[in-house]
């Protein structure tokens, strides 16, 4: 299954735009995207997701595609659809409602815009899941690779989105070139996650077109492969069992019913088991109740003359 985490979304793109758009993404090959909502601090007390549910709850296990009817009566295949959140932070400070933002969304995603917001997201953060940068700028940071590692290790993930480099100018594209090749260098192609960042359906390109892309600046194939389908799977599945699982560790998904085939089975086994039982108990009965019998008999058998000796011998002595 092929993944695109992050499909920009804002309060004026109208409903078609966004049909086309996830359309668009279908038959590129994607199997699950997620709507991004980008929000800046402070964060709101009420906590309110406006992302448009385009499919029930149930769909956001992310496991198959579905149909949407056009207008014109013609039914188009779409993905899965998830939603998002991005916090812009520039102040570790101002992280205290992360938990009430990221229960109201699927996934929870960082863009931290200064050195100390970037180290705290690699280091001290555990609410979100991917820290998402904006490469087309001049970061105030460099890729370390100690922090970079470490968040990777901790469960963190890195997110590239190439549509910044499409819809960017000369001097963007060159810092979002600079900036790709630096991560990769830090984090050796680990952790990655591919995404669009598109506004539109003009800003989604093929997952080969991806790959290769990513290629030129240092990710290997296999990688850019997996930035975009086991990577952000296990994005997906981390997230999914943080809200409904137990503590965040342990997810029932169903409870497993045995066949009547089986049931019969292991009825017919049961009453061989016990039949075995029943025959091995009589015949420790018959054992037992011939034991003292060949006790009896034991003690019946002819004296031997060595024994005959010492009895004699004893009788002597005790007459004496």
């Amino acid at each position: 299954m092929l993944y695109d985490l992050n499909i920009a979304w804002s309060p004026t793109a109208t409903a078609a735009e966004l049909d086309r758009t996830l359309a668009f993404s279908a038959s590129l090959g994607y199997d699950v995207v997620a709507l991004n909502h980008i929000i800046n601090p402070p964060i709101p007390a009420q906590t309110v997701n406006p992302l448009p549910r385009l499919l029930p709850p149930s769909a956001t296990d992310a496991t198959s595609k579905t149909s949407a009817t056009q207008p014109n009566g013609s039914a188009t295949e779409q993905p899965a659809v998830l939603h998002r959140v991005t916090v812009v932070m520039s102040d570790p400070s101002q992280t205290h409602r992360l938990v009430q933002l990221a229960a109201a969304y699927d996934i929870l995603a960082i863009r931290p815009l200064t050195d100390k917001a970037f180290q705290n997201a690699c280091l001290n953060m555990a609410e979100p899941s991917l820290i998402s940068l904006d490469m087309t700028q001049h970061l105030p940071f460099h890729f370390r690779p100690k922090p970079c590692m470490a968040a990777i290790n901790r469960g963190l993930r890195f997110e590239v989105c190439y549509s910044q480099m499409l819809t960017a100018d000369a001097r963007g594209r060159a810092s979002f070139i600079g900036n790709v090749v630096e991560l990769v260098r830090a984090t050796r192609g680990r952790g990655i996650v591919l995404s669009s960042e598109a506004k539109n359906a003009m800003g989604l390109r093929g997952p080969a077109d991806v790959v290769n892309l990513l290629a030129v600046w240092g990710l290997g194939t296999e990688k850019g492969n997996e930035g975009l389908g086991s990577i952000p799977r296990g994005v997906v599945v981390n997230e999914r069992v943080k809200r409904t699982g137990f503590r965040g560790v342990i997810d029932i998904v169903q409870v497993a019913q045995v066949p009547e085939e089986r049931k019969q089975q292991g009825d017919g086994a049961e009453d061989t088991e016990n039949e075995t039982k029943q025959a091995k108990g009589t015949s420790n009965g018959q054992e037992r109740k011939r034991k003292p019998e060949e006790k009896e008999a034991r003690s019946e058998q002819p004296m031997s003359k060595r024994q005959a000796k010492k009895l004699k011998a004893a009788g002597k002595k005790t007459a004496a």
